[in-house]
């Protein structure tokens, strides 16, 4: 799937399931609250602290890709809501970052691999 194609099908899910979207100060909302639960999985599974059921540890990488998807879900309806291009948008990204970090990261001892 595209990332237009995505966008196409929050949109068409919004307009038959969802039947409007939210507006765009309750949906940056909602990205912050989904953000924060990916958060808190990612600190329990690769930082220090730890789950409070067993369960939910082995579950950890499920529950993981669960909340990546829905903060792109929420980002792609804010794109939708703003006329965001987010192919466009991306590539402009990446190109800029190209640009600017060309020599940047090479040059991290932080990043040098053994």
């Amino acid at each position: 799937m595209t990332i237009k194609q995505a966008q196409d099908q929050v949109h068409t899910w919004i307009q038959t399931i969802g039947i409007d979207y939210f507006p765009p100060l309750t949906n940056m909302v909602l990205l912050t609250e989904e953000i924060g639960e990916l958060a808190r999985l990612m600190a329990r599974h690769y930082g220090e602290q730890s789950f409070k059921d067993p369960i939910q540890a082995q579950q950890a990488p499920e529950m993981i890709a669960e909340e990546m998807a829905d903060v792109l879900f929420v980002l792609l309806c804010l794109a939708n809501q703003c006329d965001v291009d987010l192919t466009k948008a991306l590539t402009q990204s990446l190109d800029k970052k190209t640009r600017r970090d060309a020599q940047r990261h090479r040059e991290n001892p932080k990043l040098k691999r053994p």
